[in-house]
């Protein structure tokens, strides 16, 4: 009787678990990582990418899937309040999401840290395409996962490995929520670009990963959202990304608070107004044109 009572403990357990933080899998399976400068064995289970499925299980909505990329500062993953729940309110609303736990940069276990992250998105992509065919991908990213994801929907004709040139790695949608967008000193978040691209950056480099420069008429239709007295990454991010928007013609929105600082995922305690309705609204409009 007592292994019985176990055994449905733990079958229980499981459940609430999985309802929390979905159905965890390492993002490239049982294999080696392409271009990491260590062996799976080696390598600390922090530095394991991983993606967790949140898979909705009533009212399935069977055109959108979302990629949720939490941020950090590129120094950690905000897994909770940017990543599981946030996948929560979108099972709610019958969208399956996935949350991805990407590598951080370092030189101990990247061959070239600054495009590992972006590897791992892509990585993420072909995984949730493959999952959900006929599925259109929205990426929502927060502050440096703004970044991975504005990275992402700007570097899809960049593959990271070269099995993947014919890969579809572009997403649909981006939803860059108080994202760094610029890697230039007194606009940039110091951290994120240390993280990135440091400690000592080339002018190459902060060319290249700032995402204001490398926008195209082929980047997707964008959400933009931050609010106006962030001092961590300001808004002035947004405000660089949409207006390279604007001239290549490419569909986007920012929505804007006058308060909340910085990190504040999906609830501003300085409003009850919901960026995440609004972006779901955006959404249906470009789908739609209604």
């Amino acid at each position: 009787m007592k292994k019985i009572m176990l055994i449905v403990f733990t079958v229980i357990s499981l459940q609430i678990n999985a309802q929390e933080t979905g159905v965890k899998s390492y993002l490239y399976g049982d294999q080696e990582i392409p271009d990491a400068a260590k062996p799976i064995s080696e390598l600390e289970e922090a530095d394991k990418p991983k993606l967790y499925a949140h898979l909705a299980t009533s009212n399935v909505k069977d055109d959108l899937v979302f990629l949720i990329i939490p941020g950090g500062g590129y120094a950690r993953v905000a897994i909770g309040h940017e990543g599981h729940d946030v996948a929560k309110r979108l099972n709610s609303l019958g969208y399956h999401a996935y949350v991805l736990d990407y590598r951080l940069p370092k030189v101990e276990t990247m061959k070239d840290k600054r495009f590992g992250p972006l590897q791992d998105a892509q990585m993420a992509m072909q995984r949730i395409r493959k999952e959900n065919k006929g599925k259109k991908i929205v990426v929502i990213g927060f502050s440096a996962g703004g970044h991975l994801a504005g990275t992402l929907a700007n570097f899809y004709d960049k593959p990271q490995v070269k099995g993947w040139k014919k890969a579809d790695l572009r997403p649909d949608f981006s939803i860059l929520c108080y994202p760094v967008i610029s890697m230039e000193d007194g606009v940039t978040h110091k951290g994120s670009k240390q993280n990135l691209i440091g400690p000592v950056s080339s002018q190459t480099d902060v060319e290249l990963f700032s995402l204001d420069k490398q926008v195209s008429k082929k980047t997707p239709p964008t959400f933009l959202m931050s609010a106006k007295d962030d001092q961590a990454v300001p808004i002035e991010n947004s405000l660089r990304y949409q207006e390279s928007l604007k001239r290549f013609a490419v569909p986007n929105t920012l929505y804007t608070y006058e308060k909340g600082g910085h990190g504040f995922g999906m609830h501003n305690k300085t409003s009850d107004a919901d960026w995440f309705a609004e972006m779901l609204k955006w959404i249906s409009v470009q789908k739609h044109g209604k």
